[in-house]
């Protein structure tokens, strides 16, 4: 008999690899039950070490590994092993367990699509994820976006957020954020993160902005071109884009471009420069290494937009974005257009920092792409909307404050100080309208709030407006 729960509890997990990992940690501090199948005792081992769930080892498809996982009380299925057979059997297999939802992992794009041999409905699977080409979108958009260093829409794309990397030159460095709330008073926005180095700080009245510093603003729609002008940045289109590695994230971002931006692809290997050369039709392909100043100068990086480096090796991604910045925007020792941007694909999540902290624009990671995308979906029946912020430890939520939760019964100012620092109110919706929150904000009942919190901290949001 199919199961019928309005909330999400036991989650199974098969591969503790890179995905499977992130997603067991972060689900686990949400306070969800987790049980992990994984087959390589060295995993099963730093796991047991490290996260406070059920390990099991053994196969993905081994029946007896379902039954002692408690399969028929599981609501989330979650496969996400290295092979892709295997993930789609398992969403069969969980479905003669009536598991309600089940998500896998597949890289090929010949499943789950609309014109797919199999679909979504065939395999019996909820969610596919294709990580490769969830990174190839994001870079994608990334690279189409006008301006800031992103820009999300949130609460329906009433509200904005955007994010920005602050120059010295910048209104807004060396300034507390009160002082600015009073320079700027004619308009309301609200400073509601910074990254600075490896640190997210969620701010109050007396932080200070500093010179590279990301600062994350949220406003109205309308309000965003004056936004954009106090911080500097331009609305301006990227028409040219040079790609470092042709690989599956290479190519599918070629593809998915448009004939209205100029690509040019440099890719080390000279057969798959060859593939890719007949295959792209709208795309220049180059043939050579690209991580010297010398090669990158030949194929024309100075004349590019953006710069993207889509390489297997994470040391070449890294080096290769630090020496493009720096060809982009100086020659001969003099500073040019510092617009122009790089964007590094990294596979090691601890190395998103470095990347981010030393030359790259914005880091990607397809597994934390890939686990956020399976996060907001298991959480969509709780919150609204969920986003997460490249070079941020932190997301934006959309939330409904329940009727005699916490947040109803105090002003903001009131909320305990053990949440300081961990969530940020930045914005509540009443009388058809976004406003921005401040101290002596009081939610009401079954209002919509947006919420700017620590990765690790959303079981506090919940805390706060479903307990």
């Amino acid at each position: 008999m199919l199961k019928k729960k309005s909330f999400i509890e036991n989650i199974l997990i098969l591969g503790l690899g890179g995905v499977g990992s992130y997603l067991a940690k972060r689900l686990v501090h949400e306070g969800y039950a987790v049980t992990a199948i994984e087959p390589d005792s060295s995993l099963i081992h730093y796991a047991d070490s490290h996260l406070d769930a059920r390990l099991i080892q053994g196969s993905a498809l081994d029946i007896d590994c379902w039954r002692g996982a408690g399969a028929q009380d599981i609501d989330v299925l979650i496969a996400v092993t290295n092979n892709d057979a295997v993930n789609m059997l398992s969403a069969m297999i969980a479905d003669r367990f009536h598991i309600p939802l089940k998500i896998a992992r597949v890289r090929s794009l010949d499943f789950g699509g609309r014109d797919a041999i199999l679909s979504n409905e065939d395999l019996k699977i909820d969610l596919i994820i294709h990580p490769e080409e969830l990174a190839a979108q994001e870079i994608v958009r990334l690279v189409k976006r006008t301006a800031g260093i992103e820009i999300i829409d949130i609460a329906d794309g009433q509200t904005q957020v955007m994010a920005t990397r602050v120059t010295e030159g910048s209104p807004l460095a060396h300034k507390k954020l009160r002082d600015l709330s009073r320079t700027y008073n004619d308009f309301p926005f609200r400073v509601v993160g910074i990254a600075r180095g490896i640190t997210t700080i969620l701010p109050g009245g007396d932080n200070e902005i500093l010179p590279q510093d990301q600062v994350l603003i949220m406003a109205s729609r309308q309000h965003l071109p004056r936004l954009m002008a106090i911080t500097g940045e331009e609305q301006r289109r990227r028409h040219r884009v040079m790609i470092l590695g042709g690989g599956l994230v290479g190519s599918r971002v070629a593809d998915l471009m448009g004939k209205d931006v100029k690509v040019k692809i440099v890719e080390k290997d000279e057969a798959r420069a060859a593939e890719l050369c007949h295959r792209l039709s709208h795309a220049e392909v180059l043939h050579g290494d690209g991580s010297d100043a010398e090669s990158l100068d030949l194929a024309g990086l100075t004349d590019m937009d953006t710069f993207i480096t889509a390489t297997g090796e994470n040391e070449t991604n890294i080096m290769s974005c630090m020496l493009a910045k720096h060809l982009m925007t100086t020659n001969n020792g003099e500073s040019r257009n510092t617009e122009r941007k790089t964007i590094s694909l990294v596979s090691k999540e601890e190395y998103l920092v470095l990347a981010a902290t030393s030359g790259s624009d914005i880091a990607l990671n397809k597994k934390v792409l890939a686990a956020n995308e399976i996060l907001k979906f298991i959480r969509r029946g709780e919150l609204l909307s969920v986003a997460h912020l490249h070079g941020f430890d932190a997301e934006v939520v959309e939330i409904k404050a329940a009727k005699g939760s916490s947040i109803t019964r105090i002003p903001l100012s009131k909320i305990d100080p053990s949440f300081h620092g961990k969530i940020l109110i930045g914005g509540f919706y009443r009388d058809d309208q976004w406003k921005i929150a401040v101290g002596d904000t009081r939610i009401l009942p079954e209002e919509r709030v947006i919420v700017i919190c620590k990765s690790m901290h959303l079981k506090d949001v919940h805390k706060l407006f479903l307990g």
